[in-house]
């Protein structure tokens, strides 16, 4: 019987975390695109707390995932939507968006909630290979570390140097325990198919560089040249 509070606030837990897909259902792609644009400049304008240039003028690609939002009382969980571009490594010109999905979840003493501003950037094609699956487990399928931030990475430890995607977060509300250990990353097709009219792969949009380039993309291709070098 004591176990019952427990198992009601997981349901809680639960309940609204899969209620987040029907609440963002009708978001615009486009909208999605215009916030990750905002939380990269607010990231990269952060000072002493922002994202080393030097190490977003080495990323391979870089993925934003604005307002991820974790749950938890004791069983936690994540839900959220991103898009990702891939720098053209003979050219140096940013690929349009392609989107993704992120969700996961956690056992642990965690209570409250909170959105999380997601930034992940990933420091070499391995790295690349692994994201750009179908579905990738953030922990599993490839080394990922809490990344160094300040005007630059000469801070780096080891873990960091050897990652080979850095991840960096930005939160909003009360939790105890955040991790995304655990998390899974995945194409968003549906999402792709409503903003470019055929629901391409992720590799598709980053690397064929098929779908062209509807609006906001120049906005969000710019401001990875802005913050990142390379060409919009």
């Amino acid at each position: 019987m004591r176990l019952q509070p427990l198992v009601i606030a997981a349901a809680l837990v639960v309940a609204a975390l899969a209620a987040q897909p029907l609440a963002q259902e009708g978001v615009k792609e486009s909208d999605r695109i215009k916030d990750a644009i905002i939380v990269l400049d607010e990231v990269m304008s952060a000072g002493d707390s922002a994202v080393p240039r030097n190490i977003l003028e080495a990323a391979e690609a870089i993925a934003v995932f604005p307002s991820l939002v974790k749950a938890g009382f004791v069983v936690g969980g994540s839900r959220g939507h991103g898009i990702i571009s891939v720098r053209d490594t003979k050219s140096g010109a940013w690929s349009s968006p392609a989107f993704l999905t992120i969700t996961g979840g956690s056992i642990g003493f965690q209570i409250g909630a909170q959105a999380i501003d997601l930034v992940l950037v990933v420091q070499n094609r391995r790295g690349l290979e692994q994201l750009l699956k179908n579905q990738f487990k953030i922990g599993a399928s490839a080394s990922v570390a809490a990344g160094p931030v300040g005007r630059d990475a000469q801070a780096s430890t080891d873990i960091q140097l050897r990652a080979q995607i850095l991840s960096y977060s930005r939160t909003r509300g009360l939790f105890a325990g955040v991790s995304l250990a655990g998390s899974t990353i995945r194409q968003d097709r549906d999402a792709n198919e409503r903003f470019y009219g055929i629901a391409y792969r992720t590799g598709s949009i980053t690397l064929e560089r098929l779908g062209g380039s509807p609006e906001p993309s120049p906005e969000w291709r710019a401001a990875l040249a802005k913050h990142a070098g390379g060409l919009p």
